[in-house]
C-alpha cells in the first residue's frame, strides 16, 4: 500500500495521542537499542530518541514516502525501509515500539512471541493497535466492499486484533511484567466528511490499492454517503468519532531474576 504522509498528517494530533499515552507507560530503564516498527513520519520515534538520548534509535517502515518525510524532519535518527512481517533486529532489542502498526500483520499468536524473543533480558515490547473494527466507519467500509460491483476485487483482510484477555494469556508466560488496557477516544473532528478523510489515510488504503479511476470514485461516493447517515455534525459544526485502541507493555524476564 502506498501511504500519503501529508494526508496521514491531517489528524496528526489525534493520531499521535495514543502513541504518547503508550510511551508514558513504558518504565524508565537503560535502553541501548530501540526500534520503532511502522514509524511513519517519525514523530514518536523522535520522542523515543529524546527520552533515551544515548540509545541507538531506528525507525522502520515499508513506505518510502513516510520515510522520506521522517528523514527530512529528523535527520539524526536511523531510518530503514523494511517489511515488519519478516523483520528481525541485528542484536537483541531493549525496546520494541509499535504504534498503530501490528494490526496490519496476521497471525498474532506467532508474531507477538517472536517479538518478545527479539528482546534482550529485561527488554520491553510496547504496542498500540486500533480496535475500532466493529464501529460504523469500518463496518460500512466492509459492507460496501462486499456488496458493490467491485466485490470480486475487494477481498479485504480482516484485522487480526484479539481481545485484551487473549493477549494477556499469550504474553503472560513470556513476560516478567505485563500491562494491557483498552481506551476509547472521542475525537471531535472538523471539516467536510471528516470521518471519510480520517479513513482515507488508513483503512481505505487497501481499497485504493485495488480500485482506480471512476470505479474508485464511485466506491468513495457510496462510502461517503453511508458515513453521512451515521456521523452527523453537532451544533458546533464538529463531528464526533469514537475510536477504541488496545495497549500492551510487556517486560521480558531478566535472566538474572530468580
Amino acid at each position: 500500500m502506498e501511504w500519503n504522509a501529508a494526508r496521514y498528517a491531517t489528524f496528526a494530533d489525534e493520531r499521535a495521542r495514543p502513541g504518547h499515552d503508550l510511551t508514558a507507560r513504558i518504565p524508565q530503564f537503560a535502553a541501548r537499542r530501540i526500534y520503532d516498527l511502522g514509524c511513519g513520519r517519525g514523530d514518536l520515534t523522535a520522542d523515543l530518541a529524546a527520552r533515551w538520548p544515548t540509545a541507538q534509535v531506528t525507525g522502520i517502515d515499508l513506505s518510502p514516502t513516510m520515510l522520506a518525510d521522517a528523514r527530512a524532519r529528523f535527520p539524526t535518527i536511523d531510518w530503514v525501509e523494511g517489511d515488519l512481517a519478516d523483520w528481525t533486529p541485528d542484536a537483541p532489542a531493549d525496546l520494541i515500539f509499535a504504534n498503530a502498526a501490528l494490526h496490519w500483520l496476521p497471525d498474532h499468536d506467532a508474531l507477538f512471541p517472536r517479538l518478545m524473543d527479539r528482546l534482550a533480558p529485561g527488554g520491553v515490547l510496547a504496542v498500540q493497535m486500533p480496535n475500532n473494527f466493529a464501529e460504523p466507519s469500518h463496518k460500512l467500509l466492509r459492507a460496501i466492499a462486499e456488496q458493490g460491483p467491485w466485490a470480486d476485487k475487494l477481498a479485504l483482510p480482516r484485522a487480526p486484533v484479539a481481545s485484551t484477555d487473549a493477549y494477556w494469556r499469550l504474553l503472560r508466560p513470556l513476560a516478567d511484567r505485563l500491562d494491557i488496557w483498552e481506551t476509547q477516544y472521542l475525537h471531535a473532528l472538523t471539516g467536510e466528511d471528516p470521518v471519510l478523510n480520517w479513513v482515507r489515510g488508513t483503512a481505505l488504503l487497501p481499497v485504493q490499492e485495488r480500485l482506480e479511476g471512476e470505479e474508485m470514485a464511485a466506491f468513495v461516493e457510496a462510502y461517503a454517503e453511508a458515513l453521512r447517515t451515521v456521523y452527523t455534525a453537532e451544533a458546533t459544526g464538529q463531528t464526533l468519532f469514537t475510536f477504541r485502541r488496545i495497549f500492551i507493555v510487556a517486560v521480558r524476564a531478566d535472566a538474572t531474576s530468580p
